[in-house]
């Protein structure tokens, strides 16, 4: 067996309505005068204003900062540590999206130790420690609630990493009925997020392990089983819990055996064109599959077990299944199939593969060498024409 290590969350609480229980998970921390990090989507449907009341009750009333935006630029994360700093703060919460909780991790960094932003993007480059820290998503995607890295937008289209195990939380809290109100469209594109995270783990080439690989598979299970029924009947709390779990195990699986290619074709689209974490992947997805086949098509053939009902044949045949099934799923979920169907531009490509190809720290896990013709072949392939 291939030497490992695996690094998640202290504790996990998969519960219907446990997000009104923050304030027990404070006091376990210490916590007595928390910021609160969120978005103004979330302040503008009610679903924090609950939360901000129970830590009220509870004689912790929080410190909030709720202007983080869909890839949080360096101003967001500098301006939420300010607020925490001003406050006296003693722990952080994210309520929110992977941004909030990307935003949350780094300032929990800031606020409890010396080092400035700048120096915190890299591997392990956290020198000190950090604020108790609880993370609360509400959407069943990013798995960011269980993951040691943060991603901030530091320019017009670049994003920078901030990757150390002193970002895992203290505490996650999985409350499925966070989840209920989301739009479809959302649901689907953090939902085929999740479903990335779990695929690319199981293949990730240079740390893939027996931990991730059950974690990948279980989370595979769970959303393909559910993504359908969130994303056409979302007030369905079992389908909003499965997705919730099965994107959190997608989490601590990817948290340890790395994303890929899919990923590192798909940041300079949400770069250049800002659009969607989720749905970039989603574009790329079957494409890099396809790509991938000649060195990844037995653990396709695995995984296409579990995702494709009765499926059977040959190795090649099984792995085929999996790129069909994603492919339809991707369908059935009404998410744009092709780049030009999202706007991108056919003469773009080759700067789009220049751009990938800068993505190395993913690249390496990829199962397929991906050189840069490679990189413009798989954009074409998604483009859905000739381009």
């Amino acid at each position: 067996m291939q030497p490992f290590v695996f690094n998640t969350v202290a504790q996990l609480i998969c519960e219907p309505g446990s997000a009104q229980a923050l304030a027990r998970y404070c006091q376990r921390l210490g916590i007595q005068k928390p910021l609160l990090v969120t978005d103004p989507g979330l302040i503008a449907i009610g679903l924090v204003q609950p939360v901000l009341a129970a830590l009220d009750t509870a004689g912790m009333p929080a410190v909030l900062f709720d202007q983080v935006r869909e890839d949080p630029p360096e101003a967001t994360v500098e301006a939420a540590a300010a607020a925490g700093r001003a406050a006296g703060v003693d722990g952080v919460i994210a309520v929110g999206g992977g941004s909030s909780m990307d935003v949350a991790k780094v300032v929990a960094v800031l606020l409890g130790g010396s080092q400035p932003l700048s120096a915190l993007y890299g591997v392990d480059q956290v020198q000190g420690g950090r604020l108790p820290m609880i993370l609360v998503p509400t959407t069943a995607g990013t798995g960011s609630e269980v993951t040691p890295v943060a991603v901030i937008t530091t320019g017009e289209t670049t994003k920078a990493g901030v990757s150390s195990a002193v970002l895992l939380p203290d505490v996650a809290v999985l409350d499925p009925d966070l989840t209920l109100g989301l739009p479809p469209a959302v649901t689907a594109m953090t939902g085929v997020d999740a479903m990335v995270h779990a695929i690319e783990a199981y293949t990730s080439k240079v740390k893939k392990n027996p931990l991730s690989d059950n974690l990948a598979r279980e989370a595979l299970r769970l959303l393909g089983a559910n993504i359908r029924t969130a994303v056409h009947t979302g007030s369905d709390r079992e389908a909003r819990a499965g997705m919730l779990l099965g994107a959190c195990l997608a989490g601590q699986a990817f948290a340890n055996a790395p994303v890929a290619a899919v990923h590192a074709l798909a940041y300079p689209l949400g770069g250049h064109y800002h659009i969607p974490h989720g749905l970039t992947n989603s574009l790329v997805l079957p494409s890099v599959l396809a790509f991938n086949m000649s060195q990844a098509a037995p653990l396709y053939a695995e995984l296409a077990e579990i995702l494709v009902p009765g499926v059977n044949g040959s190795i090649e045949a099984r792995a085929a299944a999996l790129v069909d099934g994603l492919r339809s799923l991707i369908e059935d979920v009404q998410l744009p199939a092709t780049l030009q169907a999202v706007g991108v531009p056919g003469q773009d490509l080759p700067m789009l593969a220049e751009d990938a190809m800068l993505q190395q720290r993913l690249l390496v896990n990829n199962p397929r060498e991906v050189t840069l013709a490679d990189a413009l072949g798989i954009y074409r392939a998604a483009y859905g024409a000739e381009a």
